[in-house]
């Protein structure tokens, strides 16, 4: 009995033994820790994902940063893994070791041929393994390959475009389109569908949009998929004076493919040869890799927002609004991507001493909802905000007129038909005078002839003392001309001001803000006092010739001009007792356009009728017939409130419809 009870008992102490030396312990994470694990990597936390770490684990490998060549080897030649597995993990490590390379500042071709090896089993594992990207789509090592192919096609493709600006100023240059050797590549190069603007034959920079961060912009509009995204930065053309009535985009957006020739997965991995294919983003959704169509990524704000950052446009119109130099004299279009015949255009239009900066979010919220990026495209209208209201609209006009003439003589592209005007404040003026018809109404603004004897005199020398000390006289209004032939000549030369047709190309507009009877505040003590330092430079008095004389306030009984003798400007245009403004908000708009109000209410508890943004009151931004009107409480810079935005968003679908 006594054995027996020895027996069980060492039987017990042996399981409590073999029990405490168990290799399996249990214990719980958070979910945080979870999916820093699961997804963490060499590019998100600097060490290798769990993923490759199981695959050396597997191999035997235990640390991979002591010789990583030799681990690369082994892991290259190991059995027992799966080639999804080798070739993912291969990737990372060789992601590993560019990024060590960089940090060790070494030479450049050894840094490229990391990146290139670092792409090509990236991309080996993608599309040349058992399994199709298809079959993976929801598997996030899947994901964390594509994200190693594309850092790696961006740092590949930044570096050989320094490679290849140095030796386009050595002295043995690379022919364009000849193949580029460097880090013991081969690389062949060319542009799918991706122009740079006219003339220029290589960007001046070309930046990886990933790295650009943007203060006020509230939103950056992407697509995901395979490609670096890029911008390319052009400088401007070196004469003063551009032939063209629009300027091409300088920072247009592209995304760059790597492909690895070879249809078996041992052609691609004995490769030293890549193919550079280029493509702009907005023309191009999907392309070729490997025998698959795949998503092509896209950054759709880093070029627009670097457009804005480096225009210097919040000075520049300041400069415009007091004459100073530098400052615009004529309206420009402003091409907001590649021209694309295809697309609708919507033209914007700013407002007093502003510039294209007024638009920064619309135009980035509009062109960031996917239905609209693919069927509009946007023109801006930079334009001198200091020159009177009729000046602008002809110069406008025939910008526009240029521009399209220029980029669609035939008028068939769809670019030219139903284009959408949007204009904020006084640019919602010029916009609305775009799709009206003057008839013969603005005729009765010509100050009536003057009686013979010395007010005769006096009506004869206002125009030109209006327009500045030296201003010469208009051509052919001497004395000794009969009265109705000196108004059959100013009748002929004001012609272009005072009569004018819609555009036919446009089909609706968004008038924001808009004083189309003109406001009070720029009648107020301060407005008046900045319009007398609002000065036009000679350029623009120059195009004014006899404008002056029916922009002048009208002559008193003894034939003097009342008040301080300058040129009338914007400001004073927009006061709500100009003639010209008053005349102009009775032209009746063309039946043809639909148009739009958004009326910003900067006092929500006052009855409507009675309230303002606190420049505009609703009683002159408010236009009978209008297809909708939204007012918004807001200041008068409504157009930048999202709720705005929102309802240009729906009108631009609306009119697709």
């Amino acid at each position: 009995m006594m054995r027996r009870s020895l027996a069980w008992l060492a039987a017990l102490l042996a399981l409590a033994l073999l029990a405490g030396c168990a290799g399996v312990t249990v214990s719980a994470i958070s979910p945080a820790r979870y999916l820093a694990e699961r997804r963490g990597d060499v590019l998100t936390t600097g060490r290798l994902s769990e993923a490759a770490q199981e695959v050396l684990r597997v191999a035997g490998i235990p640390d991979c940063r002591e010789r990583p060549v030799a681990c690369r080897g082994t892991l290259d030649i190991s059995e027992g893994l799966s080639e999804e597995q080798r070739l993912s993990a291969l990737s990372e490590l060789w992601l590993e070791a560019a990024l060590a390379a960089d940090r060790a500042g070494a030479p450049d071709d050894a840094a490229l041929d990391a990146w290139l090896q670092t792409a090509r089993h990236a991309y080996a594992y993608l599309f040349f393994t058992a399994r199709r990207p298809g079959e993976r789509a929801f598997e996030d090592r899947q994901t964390q390959v594509r994200d190693y192919y594309n850092y790696a096609v961006q740092q590949t493709v930044t570096r050989l475009f320094q490679v290849y600006r140095a030796t386009q100023r050595g002295a043995d240059p690379v022919p364009p389109g000849a193949p580029l050797q460097a880090g013991g590549w081969r690389i062949d190069s060319h542009a799918q569908d991706f122009t740079l603007p006219q003339g220029a034959q290589l960007p001046d920079e070309l930046l990886a949009a990933s790295a650009l961060r943007f203060t006020g912009l509230r939103n950056t509009y992407r697509r995901d998929g395979f490609g670096a995204e890029l911008v390319a930065v052009v400088k401007p053309p070196a004469h003063a004076e551009p032939a063209l009535a629009f300027d091409e985009m300088r920072f247009p957006a592209l995304t760059a493919l790597l492909r690895f020739p070879g249809r078996t997965l041992a052609d691609v991995l004995a490769t030293r040869t890549a193919q550079l294919v280029l493509y702009d983003p907005y023309r191009t959704a999907q392309a070729p890799l490997a025998d698959e169509r795949v998503p092509l990524a896209a950054n759709f704000t880093a070029g627009y927002g670097l457009w804005l950052a480096r225009s210097g446009f919040a000075t520049q119109s300041l400069r415009t609004l007091f004459g100073l130099s530098d400052g615009i004299v004529r309206p420009r279009i402003q091409l907001m991507q590649p021209y694309d015949p295809k697309r609708r255009t919507i033209v914007m239009l700013h407002g007093l001493a502003s510039s294209p900066e007024a638009w920064i979010n619309v135009a980035n919220e509009v062109l960031g909802d996917e239905l609209l990026r693919q069927n509009y495209q946007i023109w801006q209208v930079y334009y001198p905000s200091n020159a009177p209201l009729a000046l602008n609209l002809k110069a406008i006009r025939e910008a526009l007129l240029q521009t399209l003439a220029e980029l669609d003589p035939a008028g068939q592209a769809q670019a030219s038909h139903d284009m959408v005007l949007v204009g904020h404040s006084m640019g919602g003026v010029l916009a609305r005078l775009l799709v009206s018809s003057s008839g013969d109404d603005l005729w009765a603004l010509l100050p009536p002839e003057p009686k013979a004897g010395p007010a005769a005199g006096a009506a004869d020398a206002a125009a030109p003392q209006a327009m500045g000390e030296g201003a010469p006289l208009p051509p052919q209004a001497g004395a000794g001309q009969s009265a109705a032939a000196r108004r059959a000549r100013q009748r002929a030369r004001l012609e272009p001001y005072l009569h004018f047709e819609p555009l036919p190309q446009v089909g609706s507009a968004v008038f924001i803000a808009a004083p189309h009877r003109g406001t009070p505040v720029a009648g107020h003590a301060l407005a008046r006092r900045i319009a007398n330092l609002v000065t036009l430079p000679l350029a623009m008095l120059e195009q004014i010739g006899d404008l002056t004389g029916l922009l002048l306030p009208p002559l008193t009984g003894d034939g003097a001009q009342p008040g301080p003798q300058r040129v009338p400007n914007s400001i004073d245009n927009l006061r709500d007792t100009d003639p010209f403004v008053q005349a102009a908000a009775r032209l009746p708009v063309s039946p043809r356009v639909r148009y739009h109000s958004i009326i910003g209410q900067a006092e929500p508890d006052l009855p409507l009728a009675e309230t303002s943004d606190g420049i505009v009151p609703y009683s002159s931004a408010h236009l009978p017939g209008a297809a909708s009107e939204r007012v918004v409480s807001s200041g008068h810079s409504v157009q930048e409130h999202p709720l705005a935005i929102l309802e240009i968003r729906r009108i631009l679908r609306e009119e697709l419809r």
